[in-house]
């Protein structure tokens, strides 16, 4: 029996997972577990990116203390963000995080250089104010011009691993720089960021192999001998190679965690002006995959409420005060920017309803009903757009992440949508994460082969569409929220 460890590092939260295959099941376990999130300081937002890269060395220690000598290792995590290096290898800046907003007008400024629509033809990636294209127009100069190297986050923990520079694929796509025809960093953007293609090591697949941790760390920690693979480092990618066949069905997916990511996988990407006009993304796959996609606000909504709430609740308890709460009472377009880091999350939310005219909630389980009953009506209008968009009739919702636990979501989403949803495994990130190195020890086959195996090790739920009482009334309520903001970008 080989043994494999996911190293799955979110917004919030990250943890080192181990995997194995026994009877034909993949079963896991949880070594450790350690919060994450960003930190402000003078004014901006920054990750802390040594405390992540020490949490992994203390999840691997945990490994060896279990009697594991040898294992396999592969890191996901969130997408966009980078980290510049010199040409001794040392960091040059702190590592920003996407929700800083000194992006705030990078499109705008960025348009006027280079139309949207020629990006979106060539990258096939959702205009966000937070890209890495964007993020890099606005960094420092002096500090770009004294880059030697960049790599993404999930890449950078591999080089403080292995000492091997690399910027993996379905995480590189992110950064809106990868042309689609040339499955290379496009020189038209870089020449517009005053970059050199050199800047960034060259592009690695998921499923390739970097060899063993350094010598130095080896020898500093109690560690197990690591044979490091490069996963799907995108944490969505990783999510989507996760989620269990689903055979017979014309299934899309939904990755319900700090963000929602809805869509379907493609084997060619739809980069067409309806796409660009949706907004949709044609994110890179692994196994030449593209994650045609739209990122909605998700979870990050009702987090921020629990944080600045005390933490009193549990997940699940605000969940239930939210069952308890009026249904539909209030509603609020959660996809606007105006929710992407607010002040106070929940102040934006009482502030949004007062000015689109919907009743402010007051009570903690009223602003929780709030945000799960729009995030439903979401799903329903972009799952609506997502079969307009590619032509397919989809007759199932696969929710997987750590959403798939939300019973009430989970209900009000297929309420909304008229279809079933599955959900589960809420494990999918690490799952997929597992999957690739997997692949790459000859442990299973290929991808289908362990989706099959994901389906039938984990139980999934499936949830009846039930009838929603003046489901018309709503829809025109919910089309006047979006006008509003959209109109006045309110």
């Amino acid at each position: 029996m080989t043994h494999h460890i996911a190293v799955d590092i979110g917004a919030s939260s990250g943890r080192l997972v181990l995997g194995t295959l026994q009877d034909g099941k993949i079963q896991l376990q949880e070594i450790h577990r350690f919060a994450n999130g960003f930190q402000e300081r003078d004014g901006s937002c920054f990750w802390n990116i040594d405390a992540l890269f020490g949490e992994i060395l203390t999840g691997l220690a945990k490994v060896k203390a279990q009697g594991i000598e040898r294992c396999t290792l592969g890191i996901d995590t969130w997408a966009v963000d980078y980290v510049l290096l010199d040409q001794a290898g040392n960091r040059i800046q702190e590592v920003y995080a996407y929700r800083d907003h000194r992006t705030e007008h990078a499109m705008q400024r960025l348009a006027e250089l280079i139309p949207p629509e020629t990006v979106y033809g060539k990258t096939g990636i959702q205009q966000l104010n937070f890209n890495t294209l964007y993020q890099l127009f606005v960094h420092d100069r002096e500090e770009l011009a004294r880059t030697d190297s960049i790599l993404m986050v999930p890449d950078y923990l591999y080089y403080l691993l292995t000492g091997k520079k690399g910027n993996e694929t379905t995480n590189a796509s992110t950064t809106q720089l990868l042309n689609l025809d040339t499955r290379d960093f496009d020189m038209e953007l870089l020449e517009l960021l005053g970059l050199r293609k050199e800047q960034f090591p060259g592009l690695i697949e998921p499923g390739s192999e970097l060899g063993a941790l350094r010598p130095e760390l080896m020898k500093q920690y109690d560690l197990p001998e690591c044979r490091v693979i490069v996963a799907a480092t995108h944490d969505t990618a990783s999510a989507v190679l996760g989620i269990p066949a689903a055979k017979g069905r014309h299934a899309a997916y939904l990755s319900s965690g700090t963000w929602s990511l809805l869509g379907v996988e493609l084997k060619q990407p739809l980069n067409d002006a309806k796409a660009m006009a949706a907004n949709y993304t044609n994110e890179w796959g692994a196994y030449g995959t593209f994650r045609f996609l739209k990122n909605i606000m998700g979870l990050w909504l009702i987090q921020e409420v629990r944080r600045l709430d005390g933490n009193r609740y549990s997940f699940a308890e605000l969940a239930d005060l939210a069952a308890e709460a009026e249904p539909f009472r209030s509603l609020i377009p959660c996809n606007h920017d105006r929710f992407l880091n607010p002040e106070h999350m929940i102040e934006e939310i009482q502030k949004a309803c007062e000015q689109y005219g919907e009743p402010v909630p007051e009570s903690i389980g009223q602003v929780a009903r709030c945000i799960f009953d729009s995030l439903a009506l979401s799903y329903r209008t972009y799952l609506e757009e997502l079969e307009l968009l590619t032509g397919q009739s989809i007759d199932m919702l696969q929710i997987v992440g750590g959403g798939a636990n939300n019973k009430l979501l989970c209900q009000l989403t297929a309420n909304m949508l008229g279809r079933e949803v599955s959900a589960g495994p809420t494990e999918s990130t690490a799952l997929g994460n597992l999957a690739v190195q997997m692949i790459s020890s000859n442990v299973l086959p290929n991808i289908a082969e362990a989706r099959e195996v994901i389906a039938h090790s984990f139980d999934i739920r499936y949830y009846k569409p039930e009838p929603v009482q003046e489901l018309e009334q709503i829809m025109e309520r919910w089309n006047k929220v979006n006008k509003l903001a959209d109109a006045h970008n309110i």
